[in-house]
């Protein structure tokens, strides 16, 4: 089983960090060879509209599009939701548009208004969720499960083979959310 981290922008070496620490090197992927060589794929947070700018720019965008849609598994933190969705409030045209949930970008405030919180995550327990310009989930679909909750407002979902998070797990330390991950690739 071969991991890629999307490394266009975002932390992907966090997220590169937390697959080693369980066993499983993940590599960098930047181009569309790079993609069609992993089995799993780590999307990081980061800037979603920069997200579209430079995979369109290095051609990247439409091969990750068929990838996603082709049931490739996916782990996507922050900005790698607002790309699954397949729904952005703010406007915007879906990014790869692969979950059925519709999500609102920056919800949860602007960079000063970054926190961490207590969530607990079914199958996973309780982690730390580090919301830094946090997407927002407002509508979840049928076939999405809603894995946990902040305030009552779905924080991590699933779909398949995809997991996504409106928060940083990759920033807490704690690296039970790729684990979960990981072992559902097995």
């Amino acid at each position: 089983m071969k991991v890629g981290v999307l490394a266009l922008q975002g932390d992907f070496e966090a997220h590169a960090r937390a697959c080693g620490r369980l066993g499983v090197p993940a590599v960098e992927v930047r181009t569309d060879a790079q993609l069609a060589d992993v089995d799993a794929l780590i999307i990081p947070g980061g800037e979603s509209t920069t997200f579209r700018i430079v995979g369109e720019r290095t051609g990247l965008l439409e091969p990750l599009r068929e990838r996603a849609r082709g049931g490739l598994p996916i782990f996507g933190t922050c900005a790698g939701l607002i790309a699954c969705a397949t729904r952005i409030a703010d406007g915007d045209p879906p990014i790869l548009g692969t979950v059925d949930i519709t999500v609102r970008r920056n919800a949860y405030g602007r960079q000063v208004d970054s926190f961490e919180d207590e969530i607990d995550v079914d199958g996973v327990g309780a982690i730390t969720g580090v919301f830094i310009r946090a997407p927002r989930i407002d509508r979840v679909g049928p076939g999405v499960e809603v894995l946990a909750r902040r305030a009552g407002e779905p924080v991590v979902v699933r779909s398949v083979s995809t997991i996504l998070t409106a928060f940083h797990p990759e920033l807490s330390g704690d690296d039970r959310l790729h684990r979960a991950f990981l072992d559902g690739l097995a």
